[in-house]
């Protein structure tokens, strides 16, 4: 909870990089649990000891009935910190925004929809959503690095709003390769335009696991969240592109080495506690993850927390 003390042995530079940075989208695979205990797992978070790396609840338009239904005992004994919501778009663009607007003006403060999240590959997707868009509410445009980004991400700066990679799914062929997640952040960075990314983000460090939680599932490779977040920063700081595609790449978790003024990478390459916090407010917002559990578990293992 907000008003619970910071607990003092998590670094001042762990804390600036992963301050919220852990949206919630456990109704989603390879999770999929159902919409109670999503919603009372969110609840769970909001006043455990890491509530601070907690980011929004993500539901799907079409779900935000059922979502009211099951979080309205918890929103109303917590009145004074409403939550926070990332509703995913239907392809009816027009029935989103409808259904959000109507949705804050009957539940904020307690329940707000602060953002949308959708995919766009067309000039008009992009405009026609921001015309549209109820007040208050930012927009994350999911783009596909190898389509017309560098137009698309023109068109989402002049309209103040956001851009969304995906970075994996439940197969191996849903994982970008480490050169498109390079160019797209580099995009972003030079168009200004802040990010999120979804999926497939479950592990601090690059590392070759089972894709989802059945048994004898497909493994592949997955990409590190910490290899995003600190490429980000690299990247903000101006790296060249194959460092940067290197720092994606790492795998060995004792190369990331956290202290009080800021995080170091193989020895040498340093971002300090100032550039972490850049890194935050000018690329990556956060990242889509169906656990909470298991990203605070691994970096409790590596020592980070």
């Amino acid at each position: 909870m907000e008003n619970q003390p910071q607990d003092s042995s998590v670094l001042e530079s762990v804390r600036t990089l992963l301050t919220g940075a852990i949206d919630y989208a456990g109704l989603f695979p390879p999770s999929g649990v159902s919409m109670p205990e999503a919603v009372l797992n969110y609840a769970t978070y909001r006043n455990s000891n890491y509530s601070w790396m907690l980011g929004r609840f993500i539901v799907g338009v079409g779900r935000l009935n059922d979502f009211y239904e099951a979080a309205k005992d918890f929103v109303s004994r917590d009145a004074e910190r409403g939550w926070r919501v990332a509703v995913v778009a239907s392809d009816d663009l027009y029935d989103t925004l409808r259904i959000v607007e109507d949705f804050n003006a009957a539940n904020s403060p307690g329940m707000i929809c602060d953002t949308i999240e959708m995919k766009a590959d067309t000039r008009f997707q992009i405009e026609t959503v921001t015309e549209h868009l109820p007040r208050g509410v930012t927009v994350y445009f999911e783009l596909d690095p190898n389509k017309d980004l560098a137009d698309l991400l023109a068109l989402v700066a002049i309209a103040g709003q956001r851009a969304k990679i995906r970075t994996g799914g439940v197969t191996t062929a849903a994982f970008p390769k480490s050169a498109d997640i390079v160019r797209f952040v580099k995009a972003c960075v030079a168009a200004n335009v802040p990010f999120k990314a979804t999926a497939g983000l479950h592990h601090p460090i690059r590392c070759f696991r089972p894709l989802t939680y059945e048994e004898n599932s497909a493994k592949g490779t997955m990409h590190g969240f910490l290899n995003l977040f600190l490429m980000t920063g690299f990247a903000v700081e101006g790296y060249r592109r194959s460092f940067l595609e290197d720092v994606m790449e790492e795998e060995f978790s004792e190369v990331f080495e956290f202290d009080a003024n800021g995080v170091k990478w193989r020895h040498e390459f340093v971002l300090t506690n100032h550039q972490l916090a850049r890194l935050r407010k000018l690329g990556i917002q956060s990242f889509g993850s169906c656990s909470f559990d298991e990203p605070i578990a691994d970096l409790q293992s590596l020592g980070i927390l």
